[in-house]
């Protein structure tokens, strides 16, 4: 969902602008074994005067012949190249030079296939002694080290051009063209988004913290319609700071494998390649090639002093041509370093640039993201500022003026390279574009899409109300027949501290009406959403709807209308009244904790009566039970990382260690309670990255009730009845198919990033990726809460309703994810209990999963 947000924003803006032809031969002329472009080759026609040389970065730009020519690329050290050129020729070449075979200290580079080893190599003993010596330079080994960054993200349509139209009229778009930037490397793009960040960082090692002081920052662009500080989020996981010095460098939401992790001489293949002078520094010129291209690796160059320490001062990282990564048709790091006397790592820069395609026969997108680093300091500061720093609770400390610094100033603190040649800002373009009625709607369109909510002022940054979720307006299920609902709430522009909130439903089989109203006062100044992080607050809330048993969906709102779509009836579903207090507060550390009072009536329906137990073992039939319920929440979730929406939390990735345990109580006849009720839930939830051989999500749970209550209050397993693949759910099991009092579960997923399909010639080509599923329920029903014994009080089980054995319920899938790089479709069966009636042994699962 995450990833879905930036690409929606990106082909809603295709759509709007579209893109013209051009008249001119551009392409990238690239190292055969690398894949890094090559700065400076020469092209020319051949037989003619015309001709150009490639950019920094391997790229080039030169008019088309008005005939047929034969194109004629050289480099040094390099086979010339010769391609024929006609004069209709669309689209960008892509020319892939082979080094000369040279031989280095024993080891012969060839760019036709070569039998490559690793034993006697000393490419390899010499990356050895690089993995060996890499943290002997790393700064943070320091007592206490502080430096400044600039960051810069920009963000634009590549080769961006408005046709003119044929009557010779003016286009609703043509004053885009004012607003078309040139790189340096010659490329023209359409800025739609830049971000702008300036602050210190400090860090100290005993107590190990890190705290970064922001001092100014700047945005504006596409991304205004919907949560700045979500995408903000997103992108700093998209385009994560790149240490080659770990074993794994996490980026696109993925992990890829360093040419200075341990496994890399298993995964890559080196070659000494050339010397050269750096810096002053005599260097080696080492390069990498993965040993498997489609996997998750780099290709590209380190440059190493020669000498015993072993000190790279420049690296370049590009992702090979096959790889299985969605979307990036080309990306280039580059990272610069400075040592000190005592040889301690300073980086100086780390530049990103990536062409996005969302597919193959378009312009695309052009991403980059510059970091430049300077100050560097070892030496504790004399005054105490920077104590302040520390004893703030939050990592990212963004000063009050950091938001109003003018544009004058923003130029002074920019440094050169970050500079863009066009003057215009991209602030001006989306005023200009908001006063077109095609894109004025299709931006509130999106917002709505991406939201669920419809704003009711035509700026969203007044709309004080807004309406929905829009998802939840048409549902549908067994007791209430076809059902509407609407709702809305509050925002900050009301007020930053109170919410109002609620809806009200209808379903037009029962004829009844549901509602539900809230109010929530946060003791935090809310910004965009009431439920952004760190949320403190109080909350009030009356509710009356319908209760389904044995359906929790724990990552979607429960009306969402695709999951109105069912693969049976839904036959256990129960009425409740509530009214409860809650009380939450969340920490920058990660802990939260909450305390909430309810009030709960729960009402019998044909789908779910409650025949209850009498002396003795009379059935007596209950309209209704009353319990009144205290709760407490305790959570430990360090380093989430997640997209805020106005309702949910959307993880961005789940490298996070999450704990959290629950316990629910009650006393009979306090407040009304039937029963005396205690329940415990414990869990947990964490990635597990194999490097380049995928990862594992696991979810972990347990839990217990410890009193004798009937089975609304037991543990009701989740049932998924939808088509929808949903997590912590049991795709084959019926709701109420089996209840317990104490229980484990484990919900284990394993992605392999395509790891064996990469290796079939035809598949690979499709870049599917496979995906394995295992999860399970050990439960146990004890003797107290058998409705067998006709234990007083506890109420018949419904029927079609099982005590589990010793052997847990477990189901197990096969999956593809990244079909048509977006849809993941598993196949799902049941492992056990299979002689229950009315079950399904196995079915297809799908959901839309976009990713790189």
């Amino acid at each position: 969902m995450s990833k879905k947000i930036v690409f929606g924003i990106l082909l809603q803006l295709n759509l709007v602008i579209g893109y013209a032809q051009h008249t001119m031969l551009k392409g990238l002329v690239t190292d055969s074994i690398t894949g890094e472009g090559l700065p400076f080759a020469s092209l020319i026609y051949k037989g003619t005067t015309t001709g150009t040389s490639t950019n920094l970065n391997g790229h080039f730009s030169l008019p088309l012949p008005s005939e047929i020519q034969t194109l004629e690329i050289s480099y040094l050290g390099y086979e010339t190249k010769k391609i024929t050129i006609k004069n209709n020729h669309s689209g960008s070449l892509n020319i892939r030079l082979a080094p000369i075979s040279t031989t280095l200290q024993e080891v012969t580079v060839k760019p036709s296939k070569e039998h490559y080893s690793k034993k006697d190599n000393p490419a390899v003993q010499f990356v050895r002694n690089m993995i060996e010596r890499r943290e002997s330079h790393n700064p943070r080994q320091k007592a206490y080290y502080q430096y400044d960054q600039y960051e810069k993200m920009l963000l634009g349509l590549n080769e961006f051009e408005r046709k003119p139209k044929k009557d010779g009229k003016a286009g609703k778009f043509d004053f885009l063209n004012e607003y078309v930037d040139t790189l340096e490397t010659g490329a023209t793009i359409l800025p739609i988004l830049e971000k702008e960040k300036i602050e210190t960082v400090f860090f100290r090692k005993k107590p190990k913290s890190e705290r970064r002081v922001v001092r100014g920052q700047t945005s504006s662009g596409v991304d205004e319609m919907l949560s700045q500080d979500g995408i903000q989020q997103l992108l700093d996981e998209v385009f994560k700071d790149v240490d080659i010095f770990q074993n794994d460098i996490p980026l696109f939401l993925q992990r890829f494998v360093s040419p200075l992790s341990t496994i890399g001489p298993n995964y890559y293949k080196y070659y000494l390649l050339d010397t050269l002078t750096f810096n002053d520094h005599p260097c080696v010129d080492l390069g990498f090639v993965p040993f498997n291209s489609e996997t998750f690796g780099f290709t590209g160059h380190l440059f190493v002093t020669l000498d015993s320490t072993y000190f790279v001062q420049k690296a370049i990282l590009n992702v090979p041509k096959d790889i299985n990564l969605n979307f990036v048709s080309q990306m280039t790091i580059e990272q610069t370093f400075e040592r000190t006397e005592d040889n301690t790592r300073l980086i100086t820069k780390d530049d990103i640039t990536v062409h996005f395609k969302l597919k193959e026969d378009s312009k695309g997108m052009y991403a980059r993201r510059l970091n430049q680093f300077s100050n560097h300091t070892f030496v504790e500061p004399a005054t105490k500022h920077h104590l302040q720093a520390f004893a703030q609770k939050q990592p990212v400390i963004t000063l009050e003026n950091a938001t109003t610094s003018s544009d004058s100033i923003w130029m002074r603190l920019r440094p050169k390279e970050a500079t863009r040649k066009s003057g215009k800002s991209i602030k001006e373009m989306m005023t200009q574009l908001r006063k077109v009625p095609i894109y004025y709607y299709t931006e509130k369109a999106i917002t709505i899409l991406f939201s669920g909510y419809m704003q009711t002022h035509k700026e969203i940054q007044k709309s004080k109300f807004e309406v929905g979720p829009m998802n939840s307006t048409i549902g549908g299920n067994e007791l209430e027949g076809f059902r509407l609902r609407a709702g809305g709430g509050t925002t900050p522009t009301f007020d930053k501290h109170l919410f109002l909130e609620g809806y009200t439903a209808y379903g037009f089989k029962d004829h009844k009406l549901k509602y539900n109203l809230a109010a929530e006062y946060s003791f935090n100044e809310r910004k965009q959403y009431l439920k952004e992080f760190p949320r403190h607050s109080i909350r009030f809330e009356y509710l009356y709807d319908v209760n389904k048993l044995g359906e929790q969906y724990m990552n979607t709102g429960k009306d969402n209308f695709l999951l109105s779509i069912k693969r049976m009836k839904e036959m256990r579903a129960t009425y409740q009244r509530q009214v409860g207090i809650s009380y939450l507060h969340e920490h920058y550390n990660g802990i939260s904790y909450g305390l909430s009072l309810r009030n709960h009536r729960e009402y019998a329906t044909r789908y779910a009566r409650f025949l209850s137990f009498g002396q003795q073992g009379v059935i007596t039939p209950l309209d209704n039970y009353d319990m009144s319920l205290m709760e407490l929440k305790f959570r430990y979730g360090k380093d989430e990382k997640f997209y805020q929406t106005r309702n949910h939390r959307i993880p961005i990735t789940f490298d996070a260690f999450i704990f959290n345990i629950n316990h629910v109580m009650a006393q009979k006849d306090f407040l009304g309670s039937a029963y005396d009720y205690h329940r415990t839930d414990v869990g947990f939830q964490k990635r597990f990255w194999f490097s380049a051989f995928g990862y594992l999500d696991a979810i972990v749970k347990a839990g217990k009730v410890w009193t004798e209550v009937p089975y609304p209050l037991l543990i009701l397993p989740n049932a998924n009845l939808s088509y929808t693949i949903q997590p912590e759910t049991y795709t084959n099991m019926n709701p109420l198919e089996f209840i317990n009092d104490e229980y484990a579960s484990w919900d284990l997923t394993y992605y392999m990033n395509g790891n064996l399909l990469n290796r079939i010639p035809i598949i690979k080509k499709l870049k599917w990726r496979e995906v394995f599923c295992f999860r399970g329920l050990w439960g146990n029903l004890t003797n107290k809460n058998n409705p067998a014994n006709k234990g007083e009080g506890l109420f018949l089980f419904p029927k079609e309703t099982y005590l589990m054995g010793k052997t847990p319920y477990m189901e197990a899938s096969v999956g593809i994810e990244n079909i048509f790089n977006a849809v993941r479709v598993d196949y799902v069966w049941r492992l056990n209990y299979l002689d229950h009636p009315g079950i399904q042994k196995n079915g297809i699962r799908a959901t839309i999963a976009l990713s790189f």
